[in-house]
């Protein structure tokens, strides 16, 4: 049995198997921020942080011993260990997705976790560790909104909400847009939208926002990495949202011939209005 379908057959167990990994990641993350983070540039001049390492290792040693034999690919890993084929069931990770804010003293940062099978990412975990919230989601199952302390496990909940997007609003809609890889051309796309908001931030919490009613688009038309998206569509879609490249066309995920690169997406809360407004 796949871990997609034994997620969905046995009740969450799974689940939170997978949120209590990503809960411990949290609290390394939040113990290594404590402490000096030594950030270094890797070689696309991206920061890496000790913040990233530790929290990866968590999250390596949690998926070999609960989904072993699922191939995983992390952020920091993948320029090293990359599986041979993807074609069936594996795992993408972004061990600390946000890490010049983190470097910047801000607490947009996440860790992001994705289980994806036949192609699509059907189950997605991300936490906040600096805000102490994490949301999950399973694709035709619902998205949920979780308040765990990091480190906890996910039985230790504080709150936990139903969350869905929203259908977009009459008088206009609010933009989730990067704090850092805010470009010209995103701003030419929003300029012919409908737009009276704009929320600034990093890292996938922007997904989280549209998969909450917050916010009802966030545009990202420069290159990113599956591990970037994959966790953000899996919430978002399980809250009703959509995400595509623009046009409509839908993501693809497990591309090593092209070193997982996203070229643009677009992330919508309400899909009726991304049928409506591309055309």
């Amino acid at each position: 049995m796949t871990a997609a379908r034994r997620i969905s057959s046995e009740e969450g167990a799974l689940l939170d198997e997978l949120t209590t990994i990503v809960s411990r990641a949290a609290g390394a993350v939040v113990a290594a921020r404590a402490r000096a983070l030594d950030p270094q540039l890797k070689a696309d001049r991206s920061p890496v942080t000790l913040a990233d390492h530790v929290a990866e290792a968590v999250i390596l040693e949690g998926l070999a011993r609960i989904l072993p034999g699922v191939p995983v690919v992390s952020e920091e890993a993948a320029g090293t260990s990359v599986p041979e084929n993807l074609s069936g069931e594996f795992v993408l990770v972004d061990p600390l997705d946000g890490t010049r804010e983190l470097v910047a003293g801000r607490d947009e940062f996440t860790i992001n976790l994705a289980l994806l099978s036949g192609g699509r990412p059907q189950v997605g975990i991300i936490a906040a560790p600096a805000q102490g919230v994490l949301w999950r989601g399973i694709e035709t199952k619902g998205a949920e909104y979780l308040r765990l302390a990091p480190g906890a496990p996910a039985n230790a909940a504080q709150e936990r909400i139903s969350i869905r997007s929203r259908r977009r609003p009459p008088s206009g809609m609010v933009a989730a847009v990067s704090r850092s890889h805010f470009d010209t051309q995103t701003e030419r796309f929003l300029a012919g939208l409908p737009i009276t908001r704009r929320l600034v931030c990093g890292s996938a919490l922007k997904f989280c926002q549209i998969a909450e009613g917050a916010a009802d688009i966030y545009p990202r038309l420069s290159t990113t990495c599956e591990w970037d998206v994959a966790a953000g569509q899996a919430v978002l879609t399980a809250a009703g949202g959509l995400v595509v490249a623009p046009g409509g066309a839908p993501l693809a995920y497990g591309r090593i011939s092209q070193r997982f690169r996203i070229p643009a997406f677009i992330a919508w809360g309400d899909s009726s209005a991304a049928a409506e407004l591309e055309r």
